[in-house]
């Protein structure tokens, strides 16, 4: 068996190790600090001793994760859905405790419960998440990967390919392509470069394109010319070799929680929740805002404090840089950051514009002759953005959004980038964890979009624990 067919098999026992290890480690570090070493205590009102009870917990923490399908190979490396699965397994496992030992009247002793609990639930994340660096690593060697045959148009293949590709984390390897209803001719997909390996709209042809190429499922791209009946015959043939079959809508850039499935007449429709931040959500985003940046604020006084003092010993001019950016919905304000470059540095940006590196209406440098000895240190770690946490609690920025952009580069948009001034430019967002200045005109526009049509407060949440990671690793930072 090859390697790449046989990742799944040690990636799930490999699971399934680690979950034990720590299920066991929480559950008997649970039993220790509550009871020490006293084997024979027992619940209140029934005579069950906790060191049963304890081996019974553990054993059931372990199955429920298996019945929530939480080591499934499709949902490891990428997405939330891995976690949630662990998560909601855990609580129900939890929950069907507290309603039993209240049928039952058992008293179970809530520090030992309450301490197993979230221990073995962060201890369970924790190893997660080191498993799924692992994965992502050997992925981006090229190994643990899901080889797919793409099954579509042309123009659909090609699409699918190149987002698999920049998605490499996520598992999936494109191989081959198949085009169904396409005359035969030059065998390689101009766009993709994937090798074309068959045009006959039949479930058996594709079967047999599968196997000769030895991809390990097939994903089936928007513009494929096949009947909804032979799409039907061909996942009974694949249902019968145990082989994947992946839908491909023509859906970008839609997340999964605005995405709703509804079987009607045989058919799976799917429903796409129209993007809001309104009422409710808006306040709730407002409160968060308040409330983290004032903390943010009072623990980055000191840190602020220094080095406003060394950018005036570093070179003449003020300590703080007001710029002009746009808002919400096209509302000028005033930026705040520790200066990093040299006070006329505005006035001489037309004498750089020869040797502007960015793309689009963005001007960039990696190394800008403007920026000062100190600048390149603050810029380098982001901490000259920090006197944007006044900005957030006068309200002109969020603490996640898209990125602040110039009044000059809106006056440049285009309809559909005009979408970005929908909710308030942020401290950080997706551009800031995706490559910041690395970023290309068009990524930068993609991700801000991406944003805006699929905000939500727990997306605020990893974006900003992301960007943490991406402060210490100062890629794309100059």
């Amino acid at each position: 068996m090859s390697e790449n067919a046989d990742w799944r098999r040690r990636s799930a026992r490999r699971l399934r190790i680690v979950d034990a290890f720590v299920i066991i480690w929480a559950v008997v570090g649970a039993f220790i600090i509550r009871f020490g070493t006293d084997t024979g205590s027992s619940t209140s009102g029934q005579d069950v001793p906790y060191v049963w009870l304890s081996v019974v917990l553990a054993a059931a923490w372990w199955v429920m994760l298996e019945a929530w399908n939480s080591r499934q190979s499709r949902i490891l490396g990428s997405g939330p859905d891995e976690y949630k699965r662990v998560a909601a397994a855990s609580l129900w496992l939890f929950g069907i405790v507290a309603i039993v030992s209240y049928v039952f009247r058992i008293e179970t002793a809530r520090g030992y419960v309450g301490l197993a609990l979230p221990v073995g639930l962060l201890g369970l994340l924790l190893g997660r998440w080191l498993i799924r660096q692992h994965l992502s690593i050997r992925r981006g060697q090229g190994r643990s990967l899901s080889k797919l045959l793409l099954l579509g148009g042309p123009g659909a293949v090609a699409h699918l390919a190149a987002s698999l590709h920049g998605a490499r984390h996520a598992g999936y390897l494109p191989i081959a392509a198949y085009i169904p209803g396409h005359e035969a001719g030059s065998g390689v997909e101009p766009h993709s470069g994937l090798t074309i390996v068959g045009h006959t709209p039949d479930p058996r042809s594709i079967v047999d394109a599968l196997e000769a190429c030895g991809a390990d499922a097939v994903a089936v791209s928007a513009g494929v010319q096949l009947h909804p009946q032979t799409l039907r015959h061909l996942g009974w043939e694949l249902a019968a070799r145990n082989i994947g079959l992946i839908m491909a809508p023509a859906l970008t850039d839609i997340a999964g929680p605005r995405i709703h499935t509804q079987p009607v007449a045989g058919l799976p429709l799917i429903h796409v929740t129209t993007p809001t931040l309104e009422g409710g959500q808006r306040v709730a985003k407002r409160l968060f805002d308040v409330a983290a940046a004032g903390l943010l604020l009072i623990a980055a006084l000191p840190v602020m404090i220094l080095v406003a003092v060394l950018i005036r010993l570093d070179s003449p001019g003020p300590v703080l840089f007001r710029q002009e950016r746009v808002g919400i919905e096209g509302k000028h304000f005033f930026m705040l950051k520790f200066r990093s470059m040299v006070v006329e540095a505005e006035r001489r940006r037309t004498d750089l514009e020869q040797q502007n590196e960015g793309s689009g209406p963005l001007f960039k440098m990696k190394n800008d002759p403007r920026v000062t000895r100190l600048g390149r240190i603050l810029r380098r770690f982001s901490v000259d953005e920090l006197p944007q946490l006044l900005n957030v609690l006068s309200g002109s920025m969020s603490l996640v959004g898209p990125r602040p952009p110039l009044p000059e580069e809106v006056e440049s948009y285009e309809n559909d980038v005009r979408r970005r001034l929908l909710v308030k430019p942020g401290l950080t967002g997706l551009w800031q964890v995706s490559g910041r200045s690395n970023l290309s005109w068009q990524d930068s526009v993609r991700l801000d979009l991406y944003y805006v049509e699929n905000w939500s407060l727990a997306g605020d949440l990893v974006i900003i624990l992301r960007t943490v990671r991406a402060v210490f690793r100062s890629t794309g930072a100059y």
